[in-house]
């Protein structure tokens, strides 16, 4: 006979737990001896053995009086469906895990391998990350309503960037958003970059585009996209 106290430690479980599977029905409560203690049987130990597994697979308390008291081959039925929420439940996690793994690799949750490189490469070239933010917002649309095209877009973007007069007019770009509009650096970067694409032809001029309206609506969803001295270059430029 043993007391409630190394009936928790051979089971591992607490004191607590004991006396709330006696609330619960699950274990009986044993009368307390002459001394006022309750004492506990080896069968008393190995049933809650038993709660307390069936409890850690998940199964809900309510059911596992009624799996204690069934035959074996019920009992063996019951278990291999506990067996099978199981494995549901850990390539649950394990898909979890995936997805948190993503999550810490920044940008390859929600874009191509493809476009997150891209996305690095401006990061080291210095673009501030408003930029860069932009930058992934757009391709994440372009990418889910046409693939093609974003495929097409991103090759040559991560073409153009190598070229250092494209990386430098890229950053001074980046650096107008906060310019003011009537910023008289502006002339001038509208006509560096008409000169620069009037001397090198764009693969996406001639490209056939699969979903013309993805960029506008790009361009249109992203609050911040613009400011009064991008606005200005874009009508420079035109």
């Amino acid at each position: 006979m043993i007391t409630i106290g190394r009936l928790a430690d051979y089971a591992g479980v607490t004191i607590k737990a004991i006396r709330h599977y006696h609330e619960r029905g699950l274990l009986a409560e044993p009368d307390r001896d002459s001394s006022g203690y309750r004492r506990y049987t080896a069968q008393d130990a190995i049933d809650l053995i038993k709660i307390r597994t069936l409890a850690d697979a998940g199964v809900p308390l309510a059911r596992i009086k009624d799996l204690l008291d069934t035959d074996p081959d019920a009992l063996t039925t019951v278990i291999a469906e506990i067996d099978r929420n199981l494995r549901d439940r850990i390539a649950q996690l394990r898909r979890t895990r995936d997805q948190l793994a993503q999550l810490r690799s920044g940008d390859r949750l929600f874009v191509s391998s493809e476009v997150a490189a891209y996305l690095d490469d401006l990061r080291e070239l210095g673009v501030s990350e408003h930029r860069i933010h932009l930058e992934r917002d757009g391709w994440i649309l372009m990418q889910t309503a046409s693939p093609e095209d974003a495929a097409g877009w991103i090759a040559e973007k991560r073409e153009l960037i190598t070229h250092p007069e494209v990386r430098a007019l890229y950053l001074e770009y980046d650096a107008a958003y906060d310019w003011s509009p009537d910023d008289p650096r502006l002339p001038a970067l509208a006509e560096r970059t008409r000169n620069w694409f009037a001397n090198h032809h764009s693969r996406s001029e001639t490209r056939p585009v699969h979903n013309p309206a993805i960029a506008q609506l790009a361009a249109r969803s992203q609050p911040g996209a613009s400011s009064p001295a991008w606005d200005r270059l874009n009508q420079l430029m035109r």
